[in-house]
């Protein structure tokens, strides 16, 4: 999925913030992020191996599990949404720090805040129509450290693979 402007902002994202390309994951390329960076997203095509990955890694975790009321989660339920998914959780995540103006992204969040993650994820299927559509027209174009972590153990378990990207939310630089 390609992030640009028109589509952070066509959904109430004001200019103030952006999607920039993250080039690495050491300190030294993570330096030269903008600050500050209130999201990192890695996209990465989903495989066998991850699928294989998941199973070992959930085994026991959630049940024992226990994830504040305050994070913001929605159950993807479009296939091939995980960039719009990951960047309204993103957003959703901290509304605190980015004022949302009128639009699709708001009103959804709005209608969905005191919903379950399913709930939110049908709810997107059946009444957001305005994302799904944002969506499929960037579909057809094609905290920093520890974050960078946790992508970097993403990407070893199919190093073969080079197709992985880094973004980050963060403050725009005029």
């Amino acid at each position: 999925m390609t992030f640009n402007p028109e589509f952070l902002h066509n959904l109430g994202v004001p200019a103030k913030w952006q999607l920039v390309d993250v080039y690495g994951l050491d300190a030294d390329i993570l330096a030269v992020v903008p600050r500050p960076v209130l999201a990192v997203l890695l996209l990465f095509p989903w495989s066998v191996k991850f699928t294989d990955f998941n199973a070992t890694k959930e085994d026991g975790t959630e049940k024992d599990q226990i994830v504040s009321d305050k994070v913001y989660f929605l159950k993807q339920v479009i296939s091939n949404a995980c960039g719009t998914i990951a960047l309204i959780h993103s957003v959703a995540n901290n509304t605190d720090k980015i004022q949302l103006g009128d639009g699709h992204l708001k009103q959804f969040i709005d209608d969905t805040i005191q919903m379950n993650p399913e709930e939110r994820g049908e709810y997107l299927l059946s009444k957001a129509g305005g994302i799904i559509t944002a969506h499929k027209e960037v579909a057809l174009e094609g905290q920093t450290e520890d974050a960078a972590e946790v992508c970097k153990k993403y990407i070893e378990h199919d190093p073969e693979n080079l197709r992985f990207t880094v973004v980050a939310l963060t403050a725009a630089v005029n």
